[in-house]
């Protein structure tokens, strides 16, 4: 009896025991789940935090320009304090800043304040604009329309002075064998040229020569490595192009040249500023003004030594590039009533045939420390 007791109660022990052991294994389980979604979460959020924290940084670093802006030195005088840096937007083709950033002047000039010089390339003048809106860059260089969409885009910049260039450095080209034989020909046709370029300006009073319309053509809007791909597959029927563009494809492909800029366009170039810099800095903007007229007196005559210079980055001939050379000019002088009245038609001219959404007074954004 004394062991059928015993046997009974330790068969309950046994039970019992068992059922302690599930409930702490399936508890211990749950424990490890428990712990397992903690991780997890902790690594999610670790996580998040990483990229919240990159994005944060980001999102400061790229529109954050006005407070840096702000809270970064400015040059006063001659003598720039320690730690200001100049930034200058560039394009390969654009003769002068190339190479003033070639040879370094810059960066001389500036070395014994402190200051400090930063370059950076644009494919065109309109994303060079876009930067000076964004706050990335304080000066640079275009062609005549590229500044006239920013003004009517509400881009705070300055005309800080104007480059002659002139008027054989662009034209409109057609194939060799083309049936298109004058201006007036261009009606209904597919013409190549990069939207916002000095070249859409040229075209529109050429059209205009020949009693049509902007609307009588096809536009293709192409970069000038397009455009040159698209012309040579005979995908485009005219070509509105600038040097040394224009010079390249008239050795590579012997084009005919249905006008160029002569008596139609001006064909300037602008040297441009942030009209925060030009604000701040007024030393420090005549002094990059100063090296940039060094250079494009250099430029002036040494025709043959900017060749090359620009040939390798460019990937053109030398002798290519001398040809374009000769046939501009250069200098860098102050805006004049005239340059003005003549910057004010091409505005005038986009707002009416609708490629800005409004008129704008192209004096308003004339720099006054130049005069």
């Amino acid at each position: 009896m004394i062991n059928l007791t015993v046997y009974v109660f330790t068969l309950k022990e046994i039970v019992f025991m068992f059922i302690k052991l599930f409930a702490v294994r399936v508890l211990g389980n749950l424990l490890g789940l428990f712990q397992e979604f903690q991780q997890q979460r902790t690594r999610v959020f670790v996580a998040m935090f990483a990229v919240g924290f990159t994005v944060a940084f980001a999102l400061t670093a790229c529109s954050g320009g006005d407070k840096a802006a702000q809270q970064a030195p400015t040059l006063n005088s001659t003598t720039a304090p320690s730690g200001v840096v100049i930034r200058i937007g560039y394009q390969k083709a654009a003769t002068v800043l190339y190479a003033l950033k070639a040879k370094g002047e810059l960066e001389k000039a500036f070395a014994a304040s402190g200051a400090t010089v930063t370059w950076s390339e644009f494919p065109a003048g309109p994303p060079m604009l876009e930067a000076v809106n964004a706050g990335s860059i304080d000066f640079g260089y275009t062609g005549e329309a590229p500044p006239i969409f920013a003004q009517a885009g509400d881009n705070p910049f300055v005309y800080v002075a104007y480059d002659p260039w002139g008027a054989k450095a662009e034209g409109i080209v057609v194939p060799q064998n083309s049936k298109i034989l004058r201006l007036a020909d261009l009606k209904g046709k597919k013409v190549a040229f990069a939207k916002g370029s000095n070249t859409n300006y040229l075209l529109v009073k050429a059209l205009e020569k020949a009693g049509l319309q902007y609307s009588d053509i096809q536009p293709a809007f192409l970069t000038p490595a397009d455009a040159r791909v698209a012309f040579e597959g005979g995908n485009v029927d005219a070509w509105a192009i600038w040097d040394p563009y224009l010079a390249a494809v008239e050795k590579a492909l012997t084009p005919r040249l249905l006008t160029d800029a002569t008596g139609l366009a001006p064909n300037r170039g602008y040297f441009l500023a942030a009209k925060a810099f030009a604000e701040k800095n007024l030393e420090g903007l005549k002094t990059v003004l100063d090296e940039v007229k060094k250079v494009s007196d250099w430029a002036k005559n040494n025709s043959s030594e900017v060749a090359k210079l620009l040939s390798p980055v460019l990937g053109i001939d030398a002798a290519v590039l001398e040809t374009a050379e000769k046939r501009r000019e250069y200098d860098v002088l102050p805006l004049t009533d005239e340059v003005i009245k003549r910057q004010q038609e091409i505005a005038d001219t986009f707002y009416r045939i609708k490629l800005i959404p409004k008129q704008i007074n192209v004096k308003e954004a004339v720099w006054q420390g130049n005069k």
